[in-house]
């Protein structure tokens, strides 16, 4: 209990900061005149104030320097606790919406997954569907990274939060000598690219409402959208285009913009191995997509083939998840094929979800040079990446990782399997949250929604959410004996 006093008061911090995201809905609520869900968002924002507010004044003398297990079990209370604050206005604002399918919705959104168990979105209140795209905003680069940057007593132990919030294997390529600055600089960028993303929304044909709702979603790479047809609502290909562009950016990490600016050099970009391979699979993904869409005769012509193909692989390989037709109708290359780009295909350090494709390039070369080494058992093949030599254990925690990420999704999957689930659902349902991608297939696929599946699978997909957002590790470290041995 000594050792989680401190833990939790530094998540009494996080709920204060967390209490002025309430605002924002609440400022949409009054400015469209929906009065009665004003006074939800400000009991909501009173509330998580309070608590967090009474948290910290009884636990103000247990601070202390954070150490890394410190880190881990914070970030996991965070991600566990701030879905429940997020949820309870979801009960009040939303007709005929149970517990499950609210912590299920705002879990969705922190996480940035995108798998809605809500229909009729269309007539929701606006502030509503506002919270719901914001928190994907908020949640996109990490509540955590959020909190590091703007409060200065997580300078000390920062590091550690950094080491289990941020995704991706190589953790310590930071920008800056301090944390703190290095979170700034991130939201620094972040926020630019988002300015940029919401007037170009705007200017390409949405309201002001759905500009806002639409950049939040697509900088967090979330996929929630204000229709309930998500893109098919408006049919534009202008719209498509601004959304592939922006769903693009985001996809590469944060740290090679910032770098890019402060060497005043793309070339930074165009040296990155890993940003490099993002882009051809992508790119390849899409001419094989259409040439497939094309010679099923899936549309009329080449050029609306492509539109398609184009739209749905940038979506869903950034595990954004925006649908603009019914994909799952496809010959079922097509929708396989775009899950199994939303398991790696975005980049660490980015807003997306799934293994990430530096580990996939990682594991390309470990698999060359084993094959390598067969031939020549004597030979020195070191893996390199961007012409460094990759430390062994990284190449360990890279293979430690997919053993992990296999044994989850296979466990999964049963539990779903177990509950009554069809395979194609069950399977893909737990694919899509742990790769935090949004629609599955079958029951949860892209013309549908999750709320057609019972407690007991939305609790089980709620956690699968959790593990794929924290990348696993940092989430089941926290079940071994050892985490709580002194």
């Amino acid at each position: 209990m000594n050792s989680l006093q401190p833990v939790l008061a530094v998540l009494a911090r996080v709920l204060v900061g967390f209490s002025a995201a309430f605002l924002v809905p609440l400022a949409w609520a009054v400015g469209v005149g929906e009065l009665a869900e004003a006074r939800v968002w400000a009991c909501g924002c009173a509330l998580t104030l309070f608590v967090g507010w009474l948290m910290g004044w009884v636990l103000r003398h247990h601070t202390r320097e954070l150490q890394p297990r410190d880190g881990f079990l914070l970030v996991t209370l965070t991600w566990v606790v701030l879905p429940a604050c997020a949820a309870v206005p979801l009960l009040w604002t939303v007709p005929r919406i149970e517990w499950a399918d609210a912590y299920f919705e705002a879990m969705s959104a922190l996480t940035a997954t995108g798998a809605t168990a809500l229909i009729g979105l269309d007539g929701l209140p606006v502030s509503v569907n506002v919270w719901r795209c914001f928190l994907q905003f908020i949640g996109g680069l990490g509540i955590i990274l959020l909190v590091v940057a703007v409060l200065p007593l997580l300078g000390l132990g920062g590091m550690q939060l950094y080491r289990a919030e941020t995704p991706g294997p190589l953790k310590d390529d930071k920008l800056t000598p301090r944390i703190a600055e290095t979170a700034r600089g991130l939201w620094t960028v972040y926020f630019a690219l988002s300015g940029a993303c919401f007037l170009a929304y705007r200017f390409a044909g949405m309201s002001w409402a759905d500009a806002f709702m639409h950049m939040c979603t697509t900088m967090g790479l979330g996929g929630f959208s204000s229709h309930d047809a998500s893109f098919a609502y408006w049919n534009s290909p202008l719209l498509e285009a601004v959304a592939m562009l922006f769903m693009a950016l985001s996809g590469i990490s944060f740290l090679r913009y910032f770098a890019v600016w402060r060497s005043r050099s793309a070339a930074v970009l165009l040296r990155d191995t890993e940003v490099r391979a993002y882009l051809l699979v992508m790119i390849g993904a899409t001419a094989v997509l259409t040439l497939v869409l094309a010679g099923n005769a899936a549309y009329d012509d080449h050029l609306s083939a492509l539109r398609a193909a184009s739209f749905h692989v940038v979506s869903l390989a950034t595990t954004t998840g925006y649908a603009a037709t019914d994909y799952a109708i496809w010959p079922a290359f097509g929708p396989v094929l775009l899950i199994l780009l939303g398991c790696f295909v975005s980049c660490a350090g980015s807003t997306g979800g799934g293994i990430k494709m530096v580990r996939m390039v990682l594991l390309l070369k470990q698999a060359r040079r084993e094959l390598v080494r067969i031939i020549h058992p004597r030979v020195v093949n070191p893996v390199t990446l961007g012409g460094v030599t990759v430390p062994q254990g990284v190449l360990a925690a890279v293979l430690a990782f997919m053993l992990i990420y296999g044994a989850s999704i296979v466990g999964l999957t049963l539990l779903m399997l177990l509950s009554g689930l069809d395979l194609v659902t069950a399977f893909s349902a737990v694919i899509v949250c742990v790769n935090n991608i949004g629609p599955g297939l079958g029951q949860v696929g892209p013309a549908s929604h999750f709320g057609v599946l019972n407690d007991f699978q939305l609790w089980i997909l709620s956690f699968a959410m959790l593990l794929g957002r924290l990348e696993l590790l940092s989430v089941l470290v926290l079940f071994t004996p050892q985490f709580w041995r002194r």
